[in-house]
């Protein structure tokens, strides 16, 4: 037992400890959210696997799909477990809540902690869908954010970058000093140069996503009418030089013509579907490390307020396109666009002028700054409503048994 009180301490938007108890309520409140299914599954539920299950939009696709598709299958991701000095990541104690939460709703949900990259790992899960599930896979969901990447033919390590392409960029982005003081300041990010672009894609495009496919497919393992999406973010022309249009972007751009690629092996060979789900903007641990990206997100709030879309809530609409509840609808980049409340003409021009007056004196004027900076400490567990945080938790949380 290791009971003692956390306290949030941050450097920047990155906290050194995470709370149980609120990643907990967090994930409890997330489940609750998700209104419930038009009717049970018939017998067990669709087996779908998610990679990226701990974090972001990744979390929200698994427990919309656990909550309103009655899923059942396999969780993948990568978290670090509690030792002396440190609490466990913020996505260990998640995934044991939506581990509990799926067990006393009668969902076979399994987690495996590990290098999603490696074949170790696609082996396992391969192993894992057929002596458990059947043999078979209905729904394969892809939401990996990394810094790096190891190919595990070549043993080459790739590593991603946060860079323009083609010119040096300047921009206004938000930061809290040690107090909570927001400031808006400028920052300057240098163009991608040698091979930048090039390790991005490999680390953040579709390369993996497809070897997954190949992976399955190649074991027998893809149902009839399998179906894979591809989690993605286009986001604001206000943000699109240092992410839409730049190395993020390529990687994003390599992800759709993936897509297209396995849409059609998989119509061919299953009758199946490959598409890529263009998600919108939301306070994730990914997210706030993009320049300016902060800055967007707490002006669209204060623009949209409670009209701005969580991620659970554009989860469930991704589901209920992926079963059939709603009609897969896609762009003419064979897209499913679930940001369109966010890039509406009105909006953008609304967030372009607060952008274009943002000061350290207006933000608060122009930003929904107390509904971001509690965001980003929900991230790690903290400023969940209902919890006390002069009250010692106990930290030591297991990892949820793959067995039972």
């Amino acid at each position: 037992m290791s009971q003692r009180v956390i306290n949030p301490r941050s450097r920047g938007f990155l906290f050194l400890d995470s709370h149980p108890a609120g990643c907990e309520r967090l994930v409890e409140d997330m489940w609750q959210a998700v209104p419930a299914p038009r009717s049970a599954p018939d017998g067990d539920g669709p087996v779908a696997l998610v990679i990226g299950s701990s974090a972001g939009y990744g979390l929200a696709a698994t427990i919309a799909g656990l909550a309103r598709a009655g899923i059942r299958g396999i969780g993948v991701c990568f978290e670090k477990a509690p030792t002396e000095r440190r609490t466990a990541t913020a996505g260990w104690y998640r995934t044991a809540a939506t581990a509990e939460l799926a067990r006393s709703h009668g969902r076979d949900m399994v987690f495996l902690n590990g290098d999603a990259f490696s074949n170790a790992m696609k082996d396992q899960v391969a192993d894992l869908l057929a002596e458990r599930f059947d043999g078979r896979l209905d729904y394969l969901i892809y939401s990996v954010a990394a810094p790096r990447r190891t190919d595990p033919d070549t043993g080459t390590t790739y590593a991603s970058v946060l860079k323009p392409i083609g010119q040096t960029y300047r921009t206004k982005t938000l930061v809290f000093d040690g107090q909570g003081a927001p400031e808006v300041k400028e920052v300057e990010t240098a163009p991608a140069e040698s091979d930048d672009i090039e390790q991005t894609v490999a680390v953040m495009g579709g390369a993996d996503w497809e070897r997954w496919i190949d992976h399955l497919a190649d074991r027998g393992l893809l149902a009839d009418g399998f179906t894979t999406a591809a989690l993605s973010y286009i986001g604001s022309p206000l943000t699109a030089p240092i992410y839409r249009q730049g190395t993020i972007g390529a990687a994003k751009a390599h992800l759709e013509a993936t897509a297209r690629t396995l849409d059609e092996r998989l119509g061919k060979l299953v009758g199946g579907r490959a598409v890529t789900s263009v998600n919108g903007a939301a306070v994730t641990q990914s997210s706030t490390a993009i320049p300016g990206i902060a800055l967007y997100v707490g002006l669209l709030r204060g623009v949209l307020g409670q009209a701005l879309v969580p991620p659970i809530g554009q989860l469930v609409k991704l589901w209920d396109q992926l079963t059939g509840a709603h009609p897969l609808t896609l762009d003419d980049e064979g897209r499913v666009r679930l940001d369109t409340w966010e890039l509406t003409d009105s909006v953008q021009a609304q967030a372009a002028e607060r952008w274009k007056t943002a000061t350290t004196d207006t933000i608060g004027h122009l930003a929904d700054l107390d509904w971001f900076h509690a965001e980003v400490r929900r991230l790690y567990g903290f400023a969940v409503p209902g919890i006390d945080y002069t009250t010692p938790v106990e930290t030591d949380v297991l990892w949820p048994n793959p067995t039972t």
